[in-house]
């Protein structure tokens, strides 16, 4: 029989067992671990993909090309890359890469030494949107996070996401040779 009370801390849509304290549930923690991550993790891109629309003006997928792009210290990366860090088909990257180049947001030109391979990267003007919008969608990171974990794993979840840095700043790896 199944107990229906839910702990104050504890998501209702967590799965059996997932309470704060280790259960004695089927799945290793290890498994529980990685299937709560994964819980978390869909409940927050669910969040973010109206608010990168309405801020952005791009798809969820497109902002993840953009934030790629924006995390590398180099000028930008092949499309191959792109496609094996975001686990997606080369054929759909392609489509979101049009829609970015159609909106002015990244550059498309051949790899240096391989006539076959493409490296994209940011424009000024993506580098002007990222920096405006980007902010008020970590905090809507931070908040989801909040929203999907206990008292105790948001604190653990939370400790992993850097500290909170003005949009001004630049990337520490930026100035380095």
């Amino acid at each position: 029989m199944a107990d229906s009370s839910t702990p104050a801390d504890q998501p209702a849509h967590e799965p059996p067992g997932g309470g704060c304290a280790p259960g004695d549930g089927l799945l290793p923690a290890e498994l529980r671990s990685w299937m709560r991550l994964l819980a978390a993790a869909g409940t927050i891109e669910q969040q973010l993909r109206s608010r990168v629309k309405d801020a952005m003006g791009v798809s969820h997928d497109e902002f993840l090309v953009l934030c790629l792009l924006a995390d590398q210290p180099g000028a930008g990366l092949r499309m191959t890359r792109i496609a094996e860090l975001l686990g997606r088909p080369k054929t759909r990257l392609t489509y979101q890469v049009a829609c970015l180049q159609r909106a002015g947001l990244i550059t498309k030109s051949s790899a240096c030494g391989d006539r076959r391979g493409i490296e994209v990267a940011l424009t000024d003007k993506a580098r002007r949107l990222l920096s405006e919008s980007t902010g008020p969608l970590a905090e809507a990171v931070s908040h989801a996070i909040a929203q999907t974990a206990c008292t105790q794993r948001f604190t653990q979840l939370h400790d992993l996401l850097p500290a909170a840095a003005p949009c001004t700043e630049s990337h520490p790896d930026d100035h380095t040779a």
